[in-house]
């Protein structure tokens, strides 16, 4: 029966209809004057906490209504408030993006100016200033002006990328997905390997695998600068290893044994973009 399930799933994921469902991300609300609920169209009773509403799209409905509410969740600008530690999918669909326009607009300022940079994402840039950048998309979004005459040291910008990825509420290779690619670095035989990676990238969600798709590009460009920025694919891995996945065991000990093939992932990411992507 699970078998049955994942297989109808991944089915399900393969259409161009996926693209379309969107969750509702809702919580209790309390309502200021009289509101009806948007679902069955009947009054909202209480004072206080008389339904809840979506914080993406603005839903207003009564909380036994929410369970009955289609995946139809069409996130509105106006209620998505930041770009940081904001849901990926819902970023993406609120500005109508394939990817978050801060991953974009890194990518291309760290490209046009930072690949020879040496020791380029390993060397830490400051933190008052890669929170500046977060600050600056969080109000600006794309307006935001990360140029070399705001930021001049490029660590500052890869920095801030690195802190969007850390601060998903969801890792960018989601805690669903996340057994399947540790059980892919274990793997011996190259080609089985490859394989159980590829079947791993099918379980992301559309806007993850594209971001993953799109970052793994551009890292696998900073390899072709080796000579001059000292960054290849095992030292990208052992930095975005843990940046890109977070193991959903509550035991430290377990995540900790993870390290190694988080590592091992990215750089087989890295090395292999060109065939899984």
């Amino acid at each position: 029966m699970a078998t049955m399930g994942l297989l109808m799933l991944l089915t399900l994921a393969a259409s161009p209809h996926f693209l379309s469902i969107c969750f509702h991300h809702v919580c209790v609300h309390t309502f200021r004057g009289p509101h009806w609920c948007e679902y069955c169209a009947n009054f909202m009773w209480g004072l206080i906490a008389q339904g809840v509403k979506c914080a993406d799209c603005g839903l207003n409905v009564h909380k036994q209504c929410s369970k009955m509410v289609p995946n139809d969740c069409k996130p509105d600008l106006k209620h998505v408030k930041k770009v940081y530690s904001c849901d990926l999918t819902t970023l993406v669909k609120a500005h109508t993006t394939k990817r978050p326009m801060v991953v974009d607009m890194c990518i291309r300022e760290i490209e046009s100016r930072g690949l020879n940079s040496e020791g380029l994402y390993r060397v830490s840039g400051f933190s008052d200033l890669i929170e500046d950048v977060k600050m600056a998309f969080d109000r600006d979004g794309e307006k935001a002006d990360i140029s070399v005459n705001m930021y001049e040291d490029i660590n500052i910008i890869t920095g801030a990328l690195k802190l969007y990825f850390r601060d998903l509420p969801i890792p960018l290779i989601t805690y669903d997905a996340y057994p399947k690619f540790i059980e892919s670095a274990k793997i011996m035989d190259p080609d089985e390997q490859l394989e159980t990676l590829h079947e791993a990238l099918k379980l992301l969600p559309p806007a993850h695998c594209e971001t993953l798709r799109y970052l793994m590009a551009h890292l696998k460009r900073v390899t072709l600068h080796e000579k001059e920025n000292l960054m290849n694919a095992e030292n990208l891995g052992i930095v975005f290893g843990p940046t890109l996945m977070r193991s959903p065991e509550l035991d430290a000990m377990a995540a900790l044994n993870d390290i190694r093939y988080q590592r091992l992932v990215v750089e087989l990411l890295i090395k292999n973009e060109d065939i899984l992507f």
